[in-house]
């Protein structure tokens, strides 16, 4: 696999066979494999209807070769040298409605591309996430599809929910008609490893855009043990979902969002409210040469190995003018504390340090690798959420500091709310929903925005708040979280949130 095609070819029967099997052929269809590679569905194809004819096209000229010496003589077969996201035929197909009766492929992803040829892509798709060249080969085909044409792509799952693709769905539920994703690990590809922790198989049919939709679902399959369960449904994990298309183009940045409990799609796509309409959820501090400016406490401290540890005497704990801090300090004690990632429920000891002088600031400020975003922020009270987190989220009580970029900031625009969210957000609830609205282990803010917020009863916000206080102290004391007390405020939100 080169790493500038980033070809990653299909080789898995059963996978392959499933796809197939979603085209529903008909003879006399003229179908398009967008990224041919060594020609694994052009065979497949031909053997399900000897009666179709085919365009390939594809970029590698290693391929190439390989292609001419396997289809040069097949009548049925025209091969083409070119990119199919730019080839200047294909763009007349695709204004002209000229185009294919099926598509079939596995585009390239996850490769580099020059930052020229992608100023380049986005002149030529607008407002599409232009790093990720699945989307755009996906983008493209569904206009070189004909009305009533159908469109089989293996691709990671990520467009299903990412911030990023919200273009990419909003195009795909206006004009067609997703018929069915299965999701699966990436691991079902023999001897493969993606860096993408799960594929899908999407099958969509082009209708025309005036079309009602109301009638429309997408089948969703997921939990499959392997990837034979694609074709005769074995496996007793293996689960199918009926989403309305309807109900997904109303989402939340038309996001697919898949849970095991009707209850938490339900809530995600139907909440009035959601976090990001009651508090600001923003990321913080970057230095641009961390190991110049930050300092751990001791050399114990995870990560701490590259950097120098901070001298008590180098840390002012006492900000007598508050006002004044964004501009840095004079002297010596100029190291504040930072709160930076690492999984820490409810409250974190100070363990970080960043100088904070007027230099150093002003390097911030203007180092073009730096930046000192919503600085407004820094030193209020909040919760600090990892942008990272493992196998679940968690979140510790921000005060009298800053941030750094691994940490989204959450400010309650209320402050009744502080305690409230802070219990939440080290919910199994809360992390159910998150992982839901999106699978990746990345926290971002964008993300942690759109989680429901449900108001709870002035006596369980108070009852919540209580005990969230009672765990913060007793972390602080004795550095450990009360397990009793966290158990009840489990208990208390799920009840909130009826999950």
């Amino acid at each position: 696999m080169d790493s500038v095609y980033r070809s990653f070819y299909t080789k898995s029967n059963a996978i392959v066979a499933y796809m197939v099997s979603k085209l529903e052929l008909n003879p006399g269809d003229h179908v398009l494999e967008p990224c041919a590679g060594d020609g694994v569905f052009v065979d497949a194809v031909l053997q399900a209807q000897p009666n179709v004819t085919f365009d390939l096209y594809e970029l590698n000229p290693h391929a190439i070769v390989d292609l001419n010496a396997k289809y040069g003589n097949d009548t049925r077969v025209e091969i083409h040298h070119a990119d199919t996201l730019t080839d200047p035929d294909l763009s007349l197909k695709a204004n002209f409605s000229t185009g294919y009766d099926r598509i079939i492929g596995n585009p390239p992803y996850g490769g580099w591309l020059e930052y020229e040829q992608r100023d380049f892509l986005k002149r030529l798709f607008p407002g599409m996430y232009v790093r990720e060249t699945y989307s755009l080969f996906l983008f493209r085909c569904v206009d070189l599809l004909q009305i009533g044409g159908k469109l089989v792509f293996i691709l990671p799952d990520t467009f299903l929910n990412l911030h990023l693709h919200k273009p990419l769905r909003k195009r795909l539920l206006s004009k067609c008609h997703i018929e069915e994703v299965a999701i699966f690990p990436s691991s079902f590809f023999p001897g493969v490893r993606y860096g993408y922790s799960k594929m899908c198989i999407i099958t969509l049919r082009r209708v025309r855009e005036s079309a009602s939709r109301s009638a429309e679902s997408i089948r969703i399959i997921d939990n499959l043990q392997n990837a034979h369960a694609l074709l005769n449904g074995e496996g007793l994990k293996r689960r199918v979902t009926m989403v309305s298309q309807q109900v997904m183009a109303d989402t939340v940045d038309h996001a697919l969002f898949v849970s095991e409990k009707p209850r938490v799609d339900k809530l995600i796509n139907e909440c009035k409210n959601r976090l990001g309409d009651i508090a600001d959820c923003v990321t913080g501090l970057y230095t641009g040469k961390d190991p110049d400016f930050l300092r751990p406490l001791h050399d114990a401290i995870r990560s701490a190995a590259r950097y120098r540890t901070v001298d008590e005497s180098e840390i002012c704990r006492d900000y007598v003018d508050r006002s004044g801090l964004l501009n840095g300090l004079n002297g010596k004690r100029r190291f504040i504390p930072i709160m930076k990632g690492g999984r820490k429920r409810y409250y974190k000891p100070d363990e970080w340090y960043v100088d904070w002088s007027v230099e150093a600031i002003r390097a911030y400020r203007t180092h073009p690798k730096a930046r000192f975003q919503n600085s407004e922020f820094y030193f209020r009270r909040g919760i600090g959420v990892p942008m990272v987190s493992s196998s679940s989220i968690s979140a510790a009580v921000l005060e009298d500091r800053v941030f750094d970029q691994s940490i989204v900031g959450i400010f309650p625009r209320d402050e009744k709310w502080l305690h409230y969210l802070l219990g939440f957000f080290n919910t199994e609830t809360c992390n159910t929903l998150i992982r839901t609205i999106n699978p990746s282990a990345n926290n971002s803010a964008n993300y942690i925005k759109k989680i429901p917020f449900v108001v709870p009863a002035e006596s369980t916000l108070r009852a919540i708040s209580t005990r969230v206080k009672k765990i913060v102290t007793n972390v602080k004391e004795e550095g450990e979280v009360d397990a009793s007390l966290h158990k009840t405020i489990e208990a208390m939100i799920a009840e909130v949130y009826g999950v």
